[in-house]
């Protein structure tokens, strides 16, 4: 199944140290992604009115078609998070933000 498939590469990535680590973006977007493919599933077997599977070649090229649409707002969203979460914290942040709560 496509879920699978993907956790099995990612699973392999982190395995085999000759292989780049994964970018920490796309660390973010996979369980998105693993959403977007249950959704998709789920639309098609609705659509068709009987059970689909992840790996039918209609849920794969609307997996893609929502992926390839969003995916520029997602990574610069997951970018943007990742800069926050990394941010250090000054003295002189702290301190203003205690002022500005008084």
């Amino acid at each position: 199944m496509l879920i699978s498939g993907l956790n099995a590469s990612i699973q392999d990535r982190n395995r085999n140290p000759d292989v780049t680590p994964l970018d920490p973006v796309v660390l973010h977007e996979i369980p998105l992604i693993k959403k977007i493919i249950r959704d998709e599933t789920w639309f098609e077997g609705e659509r068709r009115g009987c059970w689909v599977s992840s790996d039918d070649p209609v849920v794969r090229e609307n997996v893609c078609r929502v992926i390839f649409r969003v995916g520029e707002e997602l990574r610069k969203m997951f970018m943007a998070q990742i800069n926050a979460e990394s941010q250090p914290v000054t003295w002189s942040d702290h301190d203003s933000k205690d002022n500005q709560a008084a």
